[in-house]
């Protein structure tokens, strides 16, 4: 017999959240915590202090459990969308991340974008 997942209750409106409310929202466990840490992400390239807090989130225990697929964690798809904006202090930030990781969990990234060292990878989101 399946039991039925419990309820979310309705999406918090995350677009119209400003950036600490967003990082609030993810450090609090908050079941849609990827949408906000998405909306953040989706900020990144013309808001520095977005990148900041992406790069900060994606320290948390909590995101690095967090699978999205297959080895792909919360923190990484953070991780992923800093590196993607191209922008100097995005890369920064996601090379600070990154490096935040424990070594395993570092060459498991690696291995995922497929280069040998983060500052080789240039990932794009569709």
């Amino acid at each position: 017999m399946n039991t039925p997942l419990p309820s979310r209750g309705p999406a918090p409106p995350v677009e119209t959240m400003n950036n600490a409310e967003l990082a609030r929202l993810v450090e609090s466990e908050h079941p849609y915590r990827g949408k906000a840490l998405f909306e953040l992400s989706d900020r990144i390239a013309h808001d520095d202090d977005a990148a900041t807090k992406v790069a900060m989130l994606s320290r948390l225990t909590s995101l690095r459990a967090a699978r999205l697929f297959d080895r792909v964690s919360l923190a990484w798809s953070g991780i992923i969308a800093l590196l993607a904006a191209e922008t100097e202090h995005a890369r920064t930030s996601a090379y600070e991340a990154f490096y935040a990781l424990d070594p395993a969990e570092q060459r498991d990234m690696l291995d995922y974008l497929e280069v040998t060292a983060i500052e080789e990878a240039h990932p794009r989101i569709a």
